[in-house]
């Protein structure tokens, strides 16, 4: 028997800008230690070695930062602090429920598209 894959991937974006720049940063003074309190909060929860908590650089959606996508399902998560992080913990990766409140909205994630079909809107 071999070592399981983890259930869940949680993409936490660890993405900075410089002091000035002109786009909203998901790691500042007030949100440095997400990362550090969702990797503690599976410690705890005696999870961690079926979620595994990867810090990645912009998601893309810095005008609603602090965001983490977690996989499977393509669930963004949005407007993130440590109450919410701890309550998607509980609801969707130990209870299995979306916590919709804290989804990103439709407009802003919209459905996958595949490379291929990204290749021919390009005309390529």
């Amino acid at each position: 028997m071999g070592i399981p894959q983890p259930a869940f991937y949680i993409f936490k974006c660890e993405q900075s800008s410089p002091p000035g720049m002109p786009k909203p940063s998901c790691v500042n003074p007030d949100t440095q230690d997400l990362f550090q309190f969702l990797a503690q909060t599976l410690m705890q929860k005696g999870i961690m070695g079926t979620v595994q908590p990867i810090r990645t650089s912009c998601l893309n959606r810095c005008n609603v930062g602090p965001v983490m996508l977690v996989e499977p399902g393509h669930t963004m998560y949005v407007g993130l602090d440590k109450a919410k992080i701890e309550r998607i913990i509980d609801e969707h990766i130990i209870g299995g429920k979306i916590v919709e409140e804290y989804v990103i909205s439709d407009e802003l994630w919209d459905a996958p598209i595949s490379p291929s079909d990204m290749q021919a809107q390009m005309g390529r």
